[in-house]
């Protein structure tokens, strides 16, 4: 697809996620990226730096490794008594290996143990949240993904039928029946691309605008299931919500 719009001459690409970023980089090194929900641009290559990213990719990063400790802070608050929590992870993202070692070190500091799930296809999915229930965990930090996102109404639904409180990146996971996440506002995310988009069609270079990282977090919880798992949300987590869905 990449190799497609690069034949066309188009002025401007505009991606979301790593795989469709990295890309379109390998297609192109004249016409301008924009990227969206880029976990790690530094870390796979996609530009020099933030400040200057060189080149003519440039774009927002999501930040969704470095807030893995906290997702898996916060689902510790949610599961006080839990003595283990899952992470689910697809081994062919680029991610990986960083999702794995900051959930590493935050469950190291909390005391709990931290099984790791792999699953790359629906069917792996299925199998991780068997796995789960056999290794009796009381928690799962879902990592970023866009398979995941992409087939969260099966990965909310395996949460329910197990009965397994879990913690999402992005709010549209609580909007599909799941628990609490915690991340960016996505829906600003394509806003600023466009912003972005506009200059640079006006002249601007993508070596010249800085990748942007988010300021803002929002902590979503959904109320309805959480009565349905038998969890009574504490006082400070819900003041600290941004959104309970009832």
């Amino acid at each position: 697809m990449a190799a497609e719009l690069v034949s066309r001459k188009v002025d401007l690409i505009v991606t979301s996620g790593t795989p469709s970023t990295l890309a379109a980089k390998s297609a192109t090194s004249t016409i301008p990226i924009i990227f969206m929900f880029v976990a790690d641009p530094v870390g796979t290559g996609l530009v020099a730096s933030l400040a200057r990213p060189g080149g003519n990719v440039t774009g927002f990063s999501s930040l969704a490794v470095e807030l893995t400790p906290k997702r898996l802070e916060l689902l510790c608050e949610l599961v006080p008594e839990a003595k283990v929590i899952a992470l689910l992870v697809n081994p062919n993202n680029v991610n990986t290996e960083g999702f794995v070692r900051y959930a590493q070190e935050a469950a190291r500091a909390k005391g709990v143990q931290l099984p790791v799930l792999m699953a790359a296809n629906e069917g792996e999915i299925d199998t991780a949240f068997a796995s789960l229930v056999q290794q009796q965990a009381g928690g799962l930090v879902v990592s970023g993904d866009q398979l995941f996102t992409q087939l969260r109404e099966q990965i909310v639904a395996l949460a329910s039928r197990h009965a397994v409180p879990a913690i999402y990146i992005v709010s549209g996971f609580v909007a599909a029946g799941g628990l609490v996440s915690y991340g960016i506002d996505d829906q600003a995310v394509p806003h600023q691309a466009g912003i972005y988009a506009g200059r640079i069609l006006k002249g601007e270079k993508p070596a010249d605008l800085p990748v942007q990282q988010p300021t803002k977090f929002e902590l979503v919880i959904n109320l309805k299931t959480a009565t349905a798992l038998g969890l009574a949300i504490p006082l400070m987590l819900l003041a600290r919500a941004d959104e309970a869905i009832e």
